[in-house]
């Protein structure tokens, strides 16, 4: 029987009952899971699939330094709709991004009905539940979603990182004005994953916060 927030049958991954420690990063996943069928869309999409193996390979550094990726996904006015729904529809219409970065059994994945990933969402709650007050975000748009998710983190403390090669918006200019927006008024980090690595990044907090003790 498939669990809830599974499209596969496997188990759905499990936050535990109470908060954990903090210290743990995440990588949030923001609106990968689209069929881009809006004005403007394809070319998102299309400018999206280049930031296809930086987002993998930040997925994996993020595992491998025992962190959690967490799908952030609009619900694109499908009041009704869950995990499975929204992947296959994706898929079904042709979005080679959403193939390429199809959620696994072990990652959660959240469902959000405007702009930030903590609006009406589970996200606030989720977080502490794993330990994780370090985000890394990738997706779209950069300019819009990713923007506000990241404002909404900064006002929460999170420690933030947006990977310039890791999100994308319809515009160029559109892009470099968020990014320094989140840079200047946010704290972000922004470089890209060619300049950063994920492991670089931790080791840079946790000297960060222990200079402060």
């Amino acid at each position: 029987m498939t669990q809830p927030g599974s499209a596969t049958g496997e188990r759905a991954p499990r936050a535990p009952r109470r908060d954990r420690r903090a210290g743990r990063v995440a990588l949030l996943m923001i609106d990968l899971i689209n069929d881009f069928s809006f004005p403007g869309g394809k070319d998102l999409h299309d400018r999206a699939l280049g930031t296809l193996d930086a987002i993998r390979n930040l997925r994996d550094a993020v595992e491998a330094a025992g962190g959690v990726v967490i799908y952030v996904n609009d619900n694109f006015g499908e009041w009704h709709s869950d995990q499975s729904r929204l992947v296959e529809g994706a898929i079904a219409k042709g979005s080679v991004v959403a193939r390429e970065l199809r959620p696994r059994a072990e990652d959660y994945f959240i469902i959000k009905p405007q702009f930030s990933g903590f609006y009406a969402t589970n996200l606030q709650v989720l977080l502490p539940k794993l330990g994780a007050n370090r985000l890394i975000l990738a997706g779209t748009a950069t300019d819009i979603c990713v923007l506000f998710t990241a404002a909404d983190a900064h006002m929460r403390d999170y420690d933030l990182w947006v990977p310039s090669d890791a999100c994308v918006a319809e515009a160029d200019d559109r892009h470099r004005w968020a990014l320094e927006i989140m840079a200047q008024s946010m704290g972000a980090e922004t470089k890209p994953t060619s300049r950063l690595g994920v492991s670089e990044w931790l080791d840079r907090l946790s000297a960060s916060s222990e200079g402060a003790c």
